[in-house]
């Protein structure tokens, strides 16, 4: 029988909560099967800490974790991660746009020989602006990482315990949860599920946020992709501009030589001269980056979260 940890992200929600307790727990007496909510209060102002004690004396499986200030949604899920004690996780937001009936069909799916099964909004009920920030940045995420989803930061998830003590959560990489698990050949799929508007409270969200997710992207490919090959990653892009720098330089100089002249090709010298440098440090950063990794994939005991 399944087992759930409930994991929900808590940021000033005081007007959704007593909502969302009860289409939550109602969900979950359905399933019939042990669980526990793990309310993460991610230094709330308002009056959501004092809801959720409420709550708790009127339900024992609830726990909840208190931060001292907002550390963001990636602190709050590693905490909730520690924290749970069942086999398989559950993360939705608590603002209510998810609909925490949609558990059963992300279950049911898991089921299937997944370890991980993400909602997708395909029909999502946000202001304009907010759609097409997420079309652009899902579809920028599918070109950069190669995973295929149309939806990595819906909240709403459910997932094997084995994945959630895998990852490493930090900055705003809980967007990225499902390339994470990817990469680290667990089986990831998404089903449509429903998206409803916010009732109550202000959406976190701020165009700030677009460049951070792009830098936040490139870290989550580094640190999958190239964790244990970085020079892969620094030599690709060096050698690339040593040649670039030779092939300039070598252009001039051949002009030098039957010509007599640089022809005016002196910012071409220059800029050759340039990308050579930056190559040849390119190539000896992947280097030296290789030897930390070869030292620390020998003396690392945190590099068996890459084995089965």
């Amino acid at each position: 029988m399944t087992s759930l940890s409930v994991i929900v992200p808590v940021k000033d929600e005081e007007g959704s909560l007593p909502q969302l307790y009860k289409e939550l727990s109602s969900t979950l007496k359905k399933i019939s099967a042990p669980y526990e909510i793990i309310f993460i209060d991610d230094g709330s102002e308002d009056k959501s800490g004092k809801i959720l004690s409420e709550l708790k004396k009127k339900d024992t499986r609830i726990k909840i974790i208190t931060f001292r200030g907002n550390f963001g949604k990636s602190a709050a899920l590693s905490a909730g991660f520690e924290k749970a004690k069942y086999s398989t996780i559950v993360t939705l937001d608590a603002d209510l746009q998810d609909d925490p009936h949609e558990i059963v069909r992300l279950l049911k799916k898991l089921s299937q020989g997944y370890d991980l099964v993400g909602g997708w909004r395909k029909n999502r009920i946000d202001p304009l602006s907010k759609k097409i920030s997420s079309f652009f940045f899902n579809k920028g995420t599918v070109f950069i990482s190669g995973v295929k989803l149309h939806d990595f930061n819906c909240g709403l998830k459910v997932f094997n315990k084995t994945v959630a003590d895998s990852l490493h959560l930090h900055g705003e990489l809980h967007r990225f949860l499902p390339i994470l698990a990817a990469k680290m050949r667990f089986k990831v799929a998404e089903i449509e599920v429903i998206h409803r508007p916010r009732r109550f409270g202000k959406s976190k969200f701020g165009f700030e946020r677009s460049w951070r997710g792009m830098i936040d992207l490139l870290t989550t490919i580094f640190i999958t992709d190239y964790a244990t090959k970085p020079a892969h990653f620094f030599g690709r892009i060096g050698f690339i501009l040593f040649l670039s720098g030779i092939c300039m330089d070598g252009y001039v100089t051949y002009l030098k030589i039957t010509t007599g002249s640089t022809q005016d090709k002196i910012p071409l010298l220059l800029a050759g001269i340039l990308f050579t440098l930056l190559g040849v440090q390119l190539i000896s950063t992947g280097l030296i980056a290789e030897m930390l990794a070869h030292y620390l994939l020998h003396n690392d005991p945190a590099i068996k979260k890459y084995k089965k």
